[in-house]
């Protein structure tokens, strides 16, 4: 990497017929051969920070101007001429070089230099590549979390939205994919608004790990010219500026805080996508997906396949990869850079531009999905998940719990034996099992009531659920305004 203290003009090339060396070529006679070009050159995947890359030494020259380190008509001319290298790259018409840029930063500096002259040359005065690098990483990993939280809000949005419109529908919880007491369907939905939330918060932390400015940390030392780093960091919108130039170069905690943010976010998207897909399966039949979010068959006319709900879940190991990735990167790496932390870009813009894509993909399933509430509610009379409500009542009558479990017990085992639900018993039934029981009990197994009678704050009663919905709008609006 290029250091402040690397200004000196370079000797002239001793061979005029050689290859053209790249901006950091003066203390080599020879260039790296082409395939270690290609193998040591980040340009095919980090052009995509060109957006940062200007904005920061339009900055740094700026600031370069304002200390009286370079004239202002020299920032003049560096400035019109990022901007005239920004418009060429917006409009697709920039010619990069692979055979000469080994990053987009030496893309866009070399072609500076060679339009504006020696004024380009003076662009990285009290600049080295190590901050110049983390600081467009920052600005991008700020810029991504931002996206993300705006992305996870849409879907929060989304799902209060729908328990919102299902209030009232009643349909089967499970442990172990196997009914065990029935819920609402809001109840269910807003379970994911709350992991979806405290993604959301993951996302905000992560804008803010990122929302520092390295830039002036130089190499790794610092730099010996009258740097205005606060004014730099305010002209980027930064909150604040790195306070340890060795850190500042090195750290990539915020790399990772972000991958991180967007792995649990990923891994929450698949848990609701199996949900997805099971509920779509004839099997289920709570849900139709809208055919905008499904696929057919090439050869079977009749199928209808959750194909995107599936591709969330599958591409969840990706960005649990990428974590994985980052984390490896730096587990060995001494202070301060070493050409491991080139590898720190792809994992951050794999796992963003997954999980961005996957957010989209589900807030439109979970937006224009059909359902099914008949279907739910016939589903919530199977599988004898009034049992716990029927011994609870047996409690009330005094019986210790145990017991009671125990007479539930039998009379479940006999109506999977007779395939008969327990809404189907009667009193006279009931009573052959326990004395205990009397005509109540059989408000105790009614489907509504033992969801009605769940009143505790979070459980799946409807006025608590009516409280839950109210603070989830009271959560949206504190995430509106973060």
């Amino acid at each position: 990497m290029a250091s402040t203290a690397d200004m000196r003009p370079a000797k002239p090339a001793t061979n005029p017929g050689a290859a053209a060396k790249p901006l950091w070529g003066g203390r080599f006679a020879d260039a790296p051969s082409g395939e270690l070009e290609l193998f040591g050159a980040s340009l095919p995947f980090d052009q995509r920070l060109w957006r940062e890359d200007v904005a920061g030494s339009k900055a740094h020259a700026a600031m370069l101007a304002a200390q009286g380190i370079i004239s202002q008509e020299d920032a003049d001319s560096i400035e019109a001429g990022l901007d005239e290298i920004a418009g060429q790259i917006e409009a697709g018409t920039f010619s990069f070089d692979p055979s000469v840029d080994e990053d987009i930063h030496m893309a866009i500096e070399r072609v500076l230099t060679e339009r504006i002259g020696a004024a380009g040359g003076r662009l990285h005065t009290g600049r080295s590549r190590n901050d110049q690098v983390a600081l467009d990483l920052h600005l991008a990993c700020r810029g991504y979390a931002a996206s993300l939280m705006d992305a996870l809000d849409a879907l929060c949005q989304t799902l209060v939205s729908r328990a919102e419109e299902h209030m009232g529908v009643v349909m089967p919880g499970y442990t172990h994919l196997q009914p065990a007491q029935p819920v609402l369907l809001s109840h269910h939905l807003l379970a994911y608004f709350w992991m979806f939330h405290r993604d959301f918060a993951r996302a905000k932390a992560a804008h803010d790990a990122a929302d520092s400015c390295p830039l002036g940390s130089a190499a790794l030392a610092g730099t010996t010219y009258p740097l205005d780093r606060a004014a730099t960091a305010a002209a980027l919108g930064f909150s604040r500026v790195t306070p340890n130039s060795m850190d500042g170069v090195s750290n990539r905690d915020f790399a990772v805080d972000l991958i991180y943010a967007c792995t649990l976010t990923q891994v929450h998207l698949s848990r609701l996508c199996e949900e997805l897909v099971l509920w779509s399966s004839a099997e289920f039949g709570f849900v139709e997906m809208d055919d905008a979010h499904s696929t057919g068959s090439s050869i079977m006319p009749q199928k209808k396949n959750p194909d995107f709900a599936e591709l969330v879940r599958g591409k969840t190991g990706r960005v649990m990869g990428d974590l994985v990735s980052i984390l490896t990167i730096l587990k060995g790496l001494p202070l301060t850079y070493g050409k491991d932390l080139q590898e720190d870009k792809e994992p951050v813009f794999d796992a963003i531009d997954t999980v961005l894509g996957s957010l989209h993909a589900v807030t439109g399933m979970v937006g224009t999905m059909t359902v099914n509430e008949g279907r739910m509610r016939e589903a919530s009379y199977e599988g004898y998940m009034a049992a716990t409500d029927l011994a609870d009542y047996l409690v009330g009558k005094g019986l210790p719990f145990r017991e009671a479990h125990a007479i539930v017990g039998r009379i479940v085992a006999d109506c999977v034996r007779e395939g008969v639900s327990l809404q189907e018993l009667t009193t006279d039934e009931l009573t052959s099992y326990s004395a205990l029981f009397d005509e109540g009990a059989l408000d105790a197994i009614d489907i509504d009531r033992v969801v009605e009678r769940r009143r505790t704050y979070g459980a799946t009663g409807h006025e608590a659920v009516q409280t839950q919905i109210a603070e989830a709008r009271t959560a949206l609006s504190s995430q509106m305004r973060s």
